[in-house]
């Protein structure tokens, strides 16, 4: 009984989607903080492991889409206050606040670090561009 009164409380949860965060975005394609404090393309999952890191109980929902940038699917739903109004983080009592705090912790997710590894490595790893094979003279 108490997990379907818990699945009726998701509604009232506040809802995040990524592209609130986006640097990618403009403020007219949905983006809710200053371009210096947005990151790059954040996804639904780097949210909601920023959230369970802030000690914040949240739910993605994959079905849902920004009305405004409908191709990009899913969202967060975040629990910011409880049933009796005291916070769940003392440290985010916004929406806002939650949005700044996200976009600094996304850069820093072990996702989006090992991603960035390889990519660099790899280019620097084929020895044929110093052979001069690429330029056309």
């Amino acid at each position: 009984m108490d997990g379907g009164g818990e699945l009726q409380n998701i509604k009232r949860w506040i809802v995040f989607y990524p592209i609130y965060i986006n640097s990618k975005k403009t403020v007219a394609e949905g983006r809710r903080i200053s371009l210096t404090n947005a990151c790059e393309n954040p996804t639904c999952i780097e949210i909601s492991d920023c959230c369970a890191h802030l000690k914040l109980p949240n739910a993605i929902e994959l079905d849902k889409a920004y009305p405004r940038d409908f191709m990009q699917r899913g969202r967060v739903r975040v629990l910011l206050k409880r049933e009796d109004g005291t916070l769940c983080n003392p440290a985010i009592s916004s929406r806002k606040q939650l949005m700044l705090r996200v976009s600094e912790l996304v850069p820093r997710h072990p996702g989006r670090t090992k991603k960035q590894e390889p990519a660099s490595s790899s280019t620097a790893g084929p020895s044929k561009s110093g052979k001069g094979g690429r330029k056309k003279r």
